[in-house]
Order: structure tokens, then C-alpha cells, then sequence
């Protein structure tokens, strides 16, 4: 459908006012859960659109910390086995950041320090973390947000090498500190494929000249 305007349309004019939603329906409950939706919405030539339904994975949402050291150029990655993963080529264990979803009226502050003691043994406070951005995986079929965060760490407390997890979670979390070209070389050969690290490592390329140690 091409719409003839003599005016350019506005950007990002709508908002949820403009969606009807008629019904939510649950046709999977298990540790996650797929629900579908019969909608309408406005269209852009300001007619309504028709009935439809889509099926959305409620994921929950997540946090992901990206540990990184200013002093000494360093970043933290874990490596851990996804089963996400196992019908491609490659590996099913991921270099990634700490990361984890949200447990009952939590806060995305306190979801990342909980997450960085359980998956890397480090400590953190609130005054250690920098919320980056939030954005949506994969918002044509799943509701998950991200909540992406810096966090400010000394690199000399890490063990690098070191394994750690929660066992009631099947946790086995591989960790690695790395420079932060090292990290963006692995980014640049292919070895780092999910999608939270790379936006991390993407957006700490175009920042860490401008970051400055925290105490």
C-alpha cells in the first residue's frame, strides 16, 4: 500500500493510544510463557487497521552488565553454554556478559548486583553501575527488555579463569578478563554472535575515551 502525502508523515507519531488490544489469550505456560494477542491498531493513513492476532514470547525482562575496568583497559567476559544455540554451526558456549532476569519486585539495579555476586563473584554497589540504554530483543514476536548497564570494577579482584554459577540454576560460568581490543577483536572474528554483548562492545568502542574511574 503506497500512501500519497504532500507533507511528510512525522516520525514516531503513535503511541499505545493508538492500539486497541480486544484479547490476551495464554496458549503456553511453562518457565516461559506465549500468549496471543487479537489487536487492531492505527494505520498511517489514519484509517484503523483490521483484526488480527500475533503470538508474543513474555520472556520477562533482564539486565546485562558489562564489567569493565577504566584504569587498566579491561573487560570482563563469561562463557557458558546456551541452549539457544545448539542448532547452528558454531558453539553453543557464548562469550557474553552477566546477565539475568528480574525476580519479584526487584529493581534493575539490584537484578545486576545480585546477578554480578552469582555469575563472577564481584561486588558491586549502585554508585559502580551506569545505565547505558534499554532496548527490546526482538520485539516482532517476544516482549523481553534489556536493561543494559556499565559497571565500574576492579579487574585486580577478579579470577580470571575461575568458574562459578549457581548449581540449583545449572549454572557453569566460565569467566575471562580480557583487554578491551582483545574483546573487540573476538567481536570483529565472529566469536562474540549474542546480541547483548555486541551492543555492549559496540557502544563502549564509540564511549571509553570519555569514561573515568570510579571508586
Amino acid at each position: 500500500m503506497t500512501i500519497n502525502k504532500d507533507k511528510p508523515l512525522a516520525m514516531l507519531q503513535f503511541d499505545n493510544e493508538q492500539v486497541l488490544v480486544h484479547s490476551v489469550e495464554t496458549k503456553y505456560q511453562g518457565f516461559f510463557k506465549m500468549n496471543e494477542y487479537t489487536l487492531q491498531h492505527k494505520l498511517f493513513s489514519g484509517q484503523q487497521s483490521q483484526k488480527f492476532t500475533r503470538e508474543v514470547f513474555e520472556r520477562g525482562d533482564a539486565v546485562v552488565v558489562m564489567p569493565y575496568d577504566v584504569k587498566q583497559d579491561k573487560l570482563l567476559l563469561i562463557e557458558q553454554f546456551r541452549a539457544g544455540a545448539i542448532r547452528g554451526e558454531d558453539s553453543p558456549w557464548l562469550l557474553e556478559f552477566i546477565a539475568g532476569m528480574f525476580d519479584e519486585n526487584e529493581s534493575p539495579i539490584e537484578v545486576a548486583i545480585r546477578e554480578a555476586k552469582e555469575e563472577a563473584n564481584i561486588s558491586l554497589s549502585a554508585d559502580n553501575l551506569q545505565p547505558i540504554m534499554q532496548y527490546l530483543s526482538s520485539p516482532g514476536g517476544m516482549s523481553e527488555r534489556i536493561h543494559l548497564y556499565l559497571a565500574h570494577f576492579d579487574s585486580n579482584k577478579v579470577n580470571d579463569g575461575q568458574v562459578y554459577g549457581l548449581d540449583a540454576e545449572n549454572e557453569d560460568i566460565l569467566l575471562h578478563l580480557v583487554s578491551r581490543t582483545k574483546a573487540l577483536d573476538l567481536l570483529a572474528q565472529g566469536k562474540i554472535t549474542n546480541a547483548a554483548t555486541i551492543i555492549g562492545l559496540q557502544w563502549l568502542a564509540m564511549n571509553y575515551q570519555s569514561l573515568s574511574p570510579k571508586s
